[in-house]
C-alpha cells in the first residue's frame, strides 16, 4: 500500500505546485487575466500557459526522481517555478521588437508558440540539472 499512498503524495504535491505557480504568472502578467482570456478562446494565451503547466510538471517529475522525500521533491519544485519565472522575464526582455504580454494579449499564437517552447525546453534544462 505504501507506493499507492506515496503517488498519491506526490500528486497532490504537483497539483499544488502547479497552482501555486500559476497564481504567480497571473500576478506577474499584469495587462490581461489569464483564465478571461483563456475562457473568450484566447489561443496565444491558452499555449504560454499549457506551456508553464508542462513545464513545471517536466521538473517535478525530474524532482521526483531524484529526490529523497516529498520535502526536496517540494522545494526542488518551487525553485522550478521561480526559474521559470525568471525565464519569462529574460524572454520578454530579449524581445525588444514587441512587448510578449501585449501580443499574448492580441492572441498571436506565433508568440504563443514560443512562449509555450521556451516554458518546456528550459524545463528539461532545469529538471535536467536536479540531482
Amino acid at each position: 500500500m505504501g507506493p499507492f499512498i506515496s503517488t498519491f503524495i506526490y500528486f497532490a504535491a504537483a497539483i499544488i505546485i502547479v497552482v501555486i505557480g500559476l497564481i504567480i504568472f497571473e500576478w506577474l502578467t499584469t495587462k490581461y487575466k489569464d483564465w478571461d482570456q483563456i475562457k473568450s478562446g484566447n489561443q496565444a494565451i491558452a499555449l504560454s500557459i499549457a506551456g508553464k503547466i508542462i513545464g513545471i510538471c517536466i521538473i517535478l517529475s525530474f524532482a521526483i526522481y531524484h529526490s529523497i522525500n516529498v520535502v526536496e521533491t517540494l522545494i526542488w519544485g518551487a525553485y522550478g517555478v521561480i526559474l521559470q519565472l525568471i525565464a519569462y522575464l529574460i524572454f520578454e526582455g530579449l524581445t525588444r521588437q514587441f512587448s510578449v504580454e501585449e501580443q499574448l494579449k492580441a492572441n498571436n499564437v506565433a508568440v504563443g508558440i514560443v512562449s509555450f517552447a521556451v516554458s518546456v525546453g528550459l524545463a528539461f534544462v532545469i529538471g535536467s540539472s536536479i540531482t
